[in-house]
């Protein structure tokens, strides 16, 4: 598919992450297929307002394009005025965040809440598409609430405003990540625009994406959740959808293998201090589903060090040893 002038190959792209899609963690999901990747949601207001940890969030690596970065705001110039700053980071894209349910962010009047006011979606996508040489993209839901299913009138104004492409997220801010996702309204959306439409939402494994463009005719999915601690799950989608080829899980010890390795790649781009912190809730996701995971998700809430995580490897790998 085409977003754009930009050509992207593969099914899957990785979906944006607040606290979690950071560049060690995307490495991990560019090596194992995916076609896209989106940096953490990063605030227009902080970018223009100078603010250090905003900025920390645009870095690109090389090996990760192409790649988009995602900006959250409300107001037209401030957000044209942080697409401006974006690019001296080289995204091949940028995202708007329009599907946000967090309370500090759609409270705020940014993320999901935008969709209350699709016009201003349009004046926002405008501004930065002005302002930018790379696509303007937006990620949206299916809407605010279900009083206000409107994702099909809040694409196309995305669309009208210049939008290159537009992520659905098949649930309304209220619903969360719950109950399942509606395909429908991503296929509503599909019929209704000509950008490309990319469906999200409730993509756990190969066969629910192939069902996911099968129900939908969408063009690409982005997936979320389901690639923390299984970046692996790129490849498995891409095998199925390509070949009907299914790829298993890795082992335990390649598990152990990614898990480290990630951690060793944010240690080097953070601080131990924040990498070990941050590593806790992604030695966990990686422990999902294995047997004694309960216990080994109560240590990794206590590892503080490199050396901390390397003996939870080795117990865990000691377990699954027999």
């Amino acid at each position: 598919m085409k977003i754009g002038n930009l050509d992207i190959q593969g099914h899957a792209a990785l979906a944006p992450m607040a606290g979690a899609g950071d560049r060690a963690f995307r490495r991990l999901c560019v090596d194992h297929g995916a076609a896209l990747v989106t940096t953490e949601m990063v605030s227009a207001k902080g970018l223009c307002y100078g603010d250090r940890k905003s900025r920390e969030l645009l870095v690109l690596d090389e090996y990760e394009h192409p790649a988009a970065i995602q900006l959250f705001g409300d107001d037209p110039d401030t957000m044209a005025k942080a697409a401006s700053i974006v690019m001296e980071y080289r995204p091949d894209i940028i995202d708007v965040n329009m599907g946000c349910p967090a309370p500090k962010i759609a409270g705020n009047s940014c993320g999901s809440a935008l969709m209350r006011d699709p016009d201003l979606c349009r004046r926002i996508i405008e501004a930065m598409a002005r302002e930018v040489d790379v696509p303007v993209t937006a990620k949206i839901r299916k809407g605010y609430d279900k009083q206000h299913v409107n994702a099909v009138e809040v694409a196309l104004a995305v669309e009208a405003g210049g939008a290159a492409a537009v992520t659905v997220h098949g649930r309304t801010r209220d619903q969360m990540y719950a109950p399942p996702v509606d395909l429908d309204i991503i296929r509503e959306v599909k019929k209704a625009v000509s950008i490309p439409v990319i469906g999200n939402g409730d993509v756990t494994d190969a066969k629910s994406a192939a069902a996911m463009f099968e129900q939908t005719d969408c063009d690409m999915i982005a997936v979320g959740r389901a690639a923390l601690g299984a970046p692996w799950i790129f490849t498995q989608i891409e095998a199925y959808l390509s070949h009907e080829a299914i790829v298993p899980d890795p082992p335990v010890s390649k598990r152990l293998q990614l898990l480290f390795r990630q951690t060793t790649m944010a240690v080097e781009h953070k601080g131990e201090k924040i990498a070990l912190l941050q590593a806790r809730k992604h030695a966990a996701w990686y422990m999902r589903g294995l047997q004694g995971a309960a216990k080994f998700r109560s240590q990794a809430c206590a590892i503080e060090t490199l050396a901390d995580l390397e003996r939870l490897c080795f117990d865990v790998m000691k377990e699954h040893m027999g």
